[in-house]
């Protein structure tokens, strides 16, 4: 019953959303789930801007076609940027440093096929809601993944963390929601050790990438934990912006999800105007 309203309340979410062109289709790697739709800005003859969004789920669930929400293509696409949204390999078949991993390969391969999507490689902004927005984080804040995939922190224009509540791992399964406690055991397991190298707060030591933008609703468990990564990254010398959005609980927590692009939605202005200043446009 709980799942049929979550997903009512979604498609209302969606309903109004405006209907986004056919996208691009592209593997990052040899498993099936290692592929990403890409939106390229339709008659581009220069290289624009791009969003690369990561969707949530508990790390063990959800993938681009029903986690992205629907408003994000068609907007960014009106900004004048390029979009795209991977999968990624799912817990338990993989563990959660895979799917970090997973997210720089998926960057390393757009940036290998830059020239011929019209996107520029110096311009690119990691966007993820939920479990995405840890795993961005963890990708902006431990620069091994990046360089697993030939990559740097200089590869990452931006990062936008979209009201995730794992920063801190070891803190968030001593304190978040009981309800959540399954989901986190599973994601992160009982070493303190592993969960503190799965912890952005806990690895933002510098360097890291070097702007964020960490939207959150409110949530209690969400608040604190986008405070104290914002706090680490700052000491650490990153430029950390924190943005407040209305929205409660878990209904506030899909909303700024599946309305993020929709002009009416109070996040979309502050995340396009972030875009700019970081985008230079």
């Amino acid at each position: 019953m709980l799942r049929e309203r979550m997903a009512q309340r979604m498609a209302a979410m969606d309903r109004d959303a405006p209907r986004a062109p056919a996208p691009t289709t592209i593997t990052y790697g040899n498993d099936p789930a290692q592929v990403m739709d890409v939106w390229p800005q339709p008659g581009a003859t220069a290289p624009v801007p791009l969003v690369l969004f990561v969707h949530g789920g508990g790390w063990q669930q959800g993938n681009k076609d029903n986690a992205t929400g629907n408003w994000k293509p068609t907007h960014y696409l009106g900004q004048g940027y390029a979009f795209a949204s991977i999968n990624y390999r799912l817990v338990p078949q993989a563990r959660v440093e895979d799917q970090a991993a997973d997210v720089a390969a998926a960057l390393a391969r757009i940036i290998a096929q830059a020239d011929t999507l019209k996107i520029d490689r110096r311009r690119i902004v990691l966007m993820g809601h939920s479990a995405g927005a840890h795993l961005v984080a963890l990708v902006g804040t431990d620069e091994r993944y990046l360089k697993a995939a030939g990559l740097r922190f200089a590869d990452v224009a931006g990062v936008i963390p979209v009201d995730g509540a794992a920063y801190d791992v070891p803190l968030q399964m001593r304190d978040g929601p009981q309800m959540m406690q399954k989901v986190y055991a599973q994601a992160f397991g009982d070493d303190p050790a592993r969960q503190a190298a799965l912890s952005p707060t806990l690895q933002a030591a510098a360097p890291n990438a070097a702007r964020f933008l960490i939207p959150h609703v409110q949530r209690p468990d969400g608040i604190a934990q986008s405070e104290a990564l914002a706090k680490a990254l700052r000491t650490a010398g990153s430029q950390v912006d924190l943005a407040s959005i209305p929205g409660e609980g878990l209904t506030g927590h899909m909303e700024i999800n599946r309305r993020m692009g929709d002009p009416a939605y109070a996040a979309t202005p502050i995340v396009d105007g972030w875009l700019k200043q970081v985008f230079g446009q």
